[in-house]
C-alpha cells in the first residue's frame, strides 16, 4: 500500500512500522512509503512491514538514485510464534523485493531483533549479509551513572557548571536550530542521509519522538533525536560541534542526556541505530562504548536490483 488512506487498522507498538511514521514519510519530500500487510485466514491483522524509498544525490553519474530503507523486521500479531513470524516475514520480504525491482537501486534492511532472524528467507530472496556493529545500553539493571568512568563524570559536571544544558526542542525555532546543526554536521558525510526539514517538524508531533538540543549561551552545540518503541529507546540522529566547543564536550553531554532521558522515561535499553562496520578502528563505536554500552555483531542485509551486480556481491560475500 502506498497511500495512508488505504491502510487498515494496524498496531502502533513498533514506531518504525506504524501508520504514524507512514504518514510522516508520505508528507516528506523525496520519500515514498510502502506498507506490506499480511492477514490471517479470518482477514485479521497478522503482520506489517514498512519500507521507504528515498531519492539520494551523488557527485558522480547518475547523480540521483533511489534507495529503499527498512528498519527492523516489522510488526506481528501476538498470536504468531517465532517460526510463524519468520514464515510471514518471508512472504512480506518477497512482496517488497518484487515491488522494488523497478523502483529502487538497492534495498537495505537493518536493526533486526536477532542476528539470525529470517536468515533462510533473506538468502532465498537473494539478499547479501554484511557484518555490522550494534550497541545498546541497558537502563534497567543498574543506574546509568554506575556505567561511566569518573573522568566522564567530571567532564559532564564541568560542562554543566559552565552553563551547558540539554532540553527538548519544543518551538519551531528550536527545531530549525536542530535541523541546521544536523545538516551542517553531515554536509561532508555522504553516507549520512538527512531527510527534508518537514520530516523533523512532523515527527516532533509524535509523543514517542523527542528532539533534544544542547545549548551553550543560546547557541546549539549538540542535538539528538530519540524515538521510543516497544519499551526501548533508539538514537536515530545526532550531531555535535565537537571541535568548536572542545572543552565543553558537547558530544558527551548530548549523548549522556539522551541516555538519561530514556532512563527517566522507563526505557529498558537505548539502542544506537548506525554504529557502522566492525573495523578494528571505529571512533564512533569507541565513543559510544564510553557510556557503558554492550557491543554486538549483527547483519545488515542488502539487495541490489541489478541482477548482475547483486550476483557479483553475493559471490564476494559468500559464506
Amino acid at each position: 500500500m502506498t497511500k495512508s488512506d488505504d491502510l487498515p487498522d494496524i498496531p502502533s507498538r513498533n514506531i518504525f512500522h506504524s501508520r504514524q511514521l507512514f504518514i510522516v514519510y508520505e508528507h516528506t519530500p523525496r520519500h515514498s512509503p510502502y506498507m506490506v500487510v499480511a492477514r490471517d485466514e479470518e482477514g485479521g491483522f497478522a503482520a506489517c512491514l514498512l519500507a521507504v524509498v528515498r531519492a539520494r544525490g551523488t557527485w558522480i553519474p547518475p547523480f540521483i538514485y533511489w534507495h529503499c530503507r527498512i528498519f527492523g523486521e516489522g510488526e506481528y500479531s501476538d498470536t504468531l510464534d517465532k517460526g510463524e513470524r519468520e514464515e510471514v516475514f518471508g512472504l512480506m520480504l518477497q512482496a517488497i523485493t518484487s515491488r522494488m525491482k523497478l523502483r529502487a537501486f538497492y534495498i537495505e534492511m537493518s536493526n533486526l531483533s536477532a542476528k539470525m532472524f529470517g536468515y533462510r528467507q533473506f538468502r532465498s530472496c537473494g539478499y547479501i549479509p554484511v557484518t555490522w556493529m550494534s550497541i545498546h545500553n541497558s537502563l534497567h539493571s543498574k543506574p546509568a551513572e554506575e556505567r561511566i568512568s569518573d573522568k566522564m563524570k567530571r567532564r559532564l559536571e564541568h560542562a554543566a557548571n559552565r552553563g551547558v544544558r540539554t532540553e527538548e526542542a519544543m518551538s519551531d525555532e528550536d527545531v530549525n536550530m536542530f535541523i541546521r546543526l544536523l545538516h551542517n554536521h553531515n554536509l561532508l558525510k555522504p553516507k549520512r542521509y538527512i531527510p527534508a526539514d518537514s520530516f523533523f517538524h512532523n515527527i516532533k508531533a509524535n509523543a514517542n519522538c523527542h528532539l533534544l538540543l544542547t545549548k551553550y549561551h543560546s547557541k546549539a552545540i549538540g542535538c539528538a533525536a530519540i524515538v521510543y518503541s516497544q519499551g526501548n529507546a533508539y538514537l536515530w540522529y545526532s550531531a555535535f560541534l565537537r571541535k568548536s566547543y572542545m572543552k565543553l564536550h558537547p558530544d558527551d553531554f548530548t549523548l549522556w542526556n539522551a541516555i538519561k532521558r530514556a532512563e527517566s522515561d522507563g526505557c529498558a535499553h537505548i539502542v544506537f541505530l548506525d554504529v557502522g562496520l566492525p573495523f578494528k578502528r571505529n571512533p564512533l563505536r569507541d565513543f559510544i562504548l564510553r557510556f557503558g554500552g554492550k557491543p554486538m555483531s549483527t547483519y545488515r542485509w542488502f539487495y541490489f536490483t541489478n541482477p548482475w551486480l547483486n550476483s557479483v556481491l553475493k559471490w564476494l560475500y559468500r559464506g
